[in-house]
């Protein structure tokens, strides 16, 4: 998320839909001026759609209303979707920001910092197990475990330029990992709630246990202010984890022989992915925290906030095509869910266990 996580989708989207022969053949003409048949009343159709769910969807509403319009309509403008979601999910981020203590933040970071590492070490270990156990593409294994142990696509997006992943292989990762978002966006909240967790359990749990900072903002939207506000301090300092993960696996390629020096020849500017955006959302939360005129308005930024990741969802869900979903073999599916279920049960038992609070 510029990192960015949605960076990801785009790749989904893009790699996974083939272009047409006959396409290529005349792609040098001038485009039509008139609209094709049907792109105006597809058009007409998202505006409305979109307009509905700011003002009235909840976040897993706006996910499903975004795939099922992916799927029976279309999206009229999916070559701009990507950098609309990127921007749009990063300016919502920040407005976040306006609504939160900076002094609570930076205690959720640190706080959760341990219980973090651990996390994240766990589920790297684990999927590089489950990826030699059920033979799954090492690269493709490898970008699975970052995105389920620390944000998602953004993860994957960082890493997948030190390792030199192919096209295919992000876009099936990614693919994977969407679903596990979308369903974790009904299962948590539903799961907080049959377990009497408190708001600030469950935002510890969903920052932890969720993939991508949409789905985490989501489901703290819909548990709760508190639920919202510990989720998102959690998921964004776990992200800055990015940076040292990408070092450490760029070091390790570059020591081991031939594979590890190959791909650093081939790959020997890869960039290293920083998320610039948090910085802001850390200011935002310093102005309302210390400038009294900014935090008379944050009521009125967080609501912008919220209703913007409702948008942000649903333009999620329409970067989803059949042909991704085919994509997506058994290995990948039971190597991304194991994952998931491992991190999400034992943070959720550690929270319980230990009565773990932010």
């Amino acid at each position: 998320m510029s990192l960015w996580h949605i960076h990801g989708e785009g790749i989904l989207s893009a790699s996974m839909n083939a272009v047409h022969p006959e396409k290529l053949k005349h792609a040098h003409r001038r485009p039509e001026l008139a609209p094709r048949p049907g792109h105006r009343a597809k058009v007409v159709a998202l505006v409305v759609i979109v307009v509905c769910l700011v003002l009235w969807a909840s976040p897993p509403t706006a996910l499903v209303a975004g795939i099922l319009f992916a799927l029976l309509i279309g999206h009229p403008f999916a070559h701009w979707n990507h950098n609309v979601t990127k921007w749009l999910l990063q300016i919502c981020v920040v407005l976040l920001g306006f609504g939160m203590d900076l002094p609570m933040v930076l205690r959720l970071g640190v706080n959760g910092s341990v219980f973090a590492a651990a996390t994240i070490g766990a589920t790297l270990l684990l999927g590089y197990w489950l990826g030699r156990k059920l033979a799954l593409d090492q690269k493709t294994s490898t970008l699975i475990s970052v995105g389920t142990a620390i944000c998602g696509g953004s993860a994957i997006a960082a890493v997948s330029s030190v390792i030199a992943a192919s096209e295919a292989e992000i876009a099936v990762s990614i693919g994977t990992i969407f679903l596990l978002n979308a369903v974790a966006l009904y299962v948590f909240p539903l799961a907080g709630h049959l377990l009497h967790l408190s708001q600030a359990q469950f935002g510890l749990w969903a920052g932890v246990a969720i993939h991508d900072i949409s789905s985490v903002v989501g489901a703290g939207m819909s548990y709760g202010p508190d639920a919202l506000a510990t989720a998102t301090a959690v998921k964004l300092s776990r992200t800055l984890w990015i940076v040292p993960l990408t070092l450490a696996i760029a070091f390790g390629l570059a020591r081991r022989k031939p594979a590890g020096a190959e791909v650093a020849r081939r790959n020997n500017r890869f960039k290293i992915t920083v998320p610039w955006f948090i910085g802001f959302f850390l200011l935002a939360s310093l102005l309302r925290s210390y400038v009294p005129v900014i935090s008379t308005w944050s009521p009125q930024l967080s609501e912008i906030a919220r209703r913007g990741m409702i948008l942000v969802l649903f333009l999620i869900g329409t970067a989803l095509s059949v042909r991704a979903l085919r994509a997506v073999g058994w290995r990948t599916v039971v190597t991304g869910l194991t994952l998931w279920l491992f991190v999400s049960v034992a943070s959720l038992a550690a929270i319980l266990l230990f009565k773990l609070t932010t």
